[in-house]
């Protein structure tokens, strides 16, 4: 099935490569207006300019910063239109390593960016799609939300978090139009999993990298997520690994 996003204004943060840049690429070509936001300009200058013929704003945005998030929402507004889909994508695994042995600043850090800025980014969005009487936010999650890793612990606590954030944004605006989605995209070929590579941490830091999927799987799901064909999907969470939601999704199964 060709989707068909016109219509939707898409703000996607930690835009700037991996999934994010892939969910970017993918939503334009479905006609989407997307804000691709990372943390560095020029990084999501560079994924919005290789978006040929979509109408794509970059944004340089700190999503642990909330002055740089209404700034990133206000920015869509200007040039679009108000966002009707906030993917959080943003979020770091470092650091890396036994909690004894981790600096205190960057676990908060880290914590700060994958917990606090999707906070931020639900609530800057929130109000205009209460207003609209409907909105999806997709969170990014993980297994490691619901499974302790050894090394990661900032990573999971933060995605664990996230987790809960998705089943409150569901439980608070459901019923006032809003869909959230926790969706787990897998162990995919990113910069992140070469940051686990070199750790030699927890198994998945051995895992070869032929074994990982590609970012284009996770960034169909997430152009799936974004229509109404989703909703029974509505305040769960999601693996893209299960047979059925891929079935939906259109993914190889």
């Amino acid at each position: 099935m060709v989707r068909d996003l016109k219509g939707e204004v898409v703000i996607i943060t930690g835009g700037g490569r991996g999934i994010g840049a892939a969910a970017a690429r993918a939503l334009a070509g479905y006609g989407a207006r997307v804000i691709v936001s990372a943390r560095r300009q020029e990084d999501a200058q560079a994924v919005a300019s290789s978006i040929v013929g979509g109408d794509v704003l970059a944004v340089g945005c700190d999503v642990s910063r909330c002055e740089d998030v209404a700034r990133l929402v206000q920015n869509a507004e200007s040039r679009f239109g108000p966002p009707t889909v906030l993917v959080n994508n943003a979020g770091v695994v470092a650091p890396i390593g036994r909690l004894d042995t981790l600096d205190p600043e960057a676990f908060a850090a880290a914590v700060r960016t994958t917990l606090v800025g999707a906070a931020f980014a639900a609530m800057a969005v929130l109000p205009a799609m209460v207003k609209a009487g409907r909105g999806r936010i997709i969170n990014l999650s993980s297994g490691a939300a619901h499974r302790p890793m050894e090394g990661w612990s900032a990573y999971c606590a933060a995605k664990a978090g996230v987790a809960m954030l998705t089943r409150s944004i569901a439980l608070e605006y459901g019923e006032q139009g809003i869909k959230a989605f926790g969706f787990a995209p897998g162990v995919v070929d990113t910069g992140m999993q070469a940051e686990i590579r070199a750790s030699g941490i927890n198994p998945v830091s051995r895992l070869p990298r032929e074994s990982l999927a590609s970012v284009d799987q996770p960034a169909k799901a997430i152009a799936f997520l974004c229509t109404a064909e989703s909703d029974e999907y509505a305040g769960q969470e999601i693996d893209i690994r299960t047979d059925t939601f891929r079935a939906a999704a259109e993914l190889p199964v």
